[in-house]
């Protein structure tokens, strides 16, 4: 597993502190892997999930800084998502 997908990991189980999300989530960072998000947190995986995130590494960092907004990311282009839009928004949510 690789050093960017381990962090990742960290770095969304801190956002989440035990937040509700009732659903399932996959962030697909580009050239680096996947994180499966569900209601037990974070995990490096790759499963069928109920929405797909895909940005590239430097994205998905700038998100989980604060430095970068994931609605403005997804309005830019920088982060698609494919599958429940409504799941996508709530764990925006509990994301920022």
């Amino acid at each position: 597993m690789s050093e960017v997908i381990d962090a990742a990991v960290a770095a969304l189980n801190e956002k989440m502190n035990g937040a509700g999300f009732d659903g399932s989530a996959k962030f697909v960072i580009e050239g680096e892997g996947a994180v499966m998000v569900d209601a037990t947190g974070a995990r490096a995986g790759d499963e069928a999930a109920d929405v797909t995130l895909t940005a590239s590494a430097e994205t998905f960092e700038a998100m989980m800084a604060g430095d970068m907004n994931p609605t403005s990311a997804f309005m830019s282009g920088k982060l698609t998502v494919d599958g429940d839009m409504g799941m996508a928004m709530q764990l925006g949510s509990v994301l920022s």
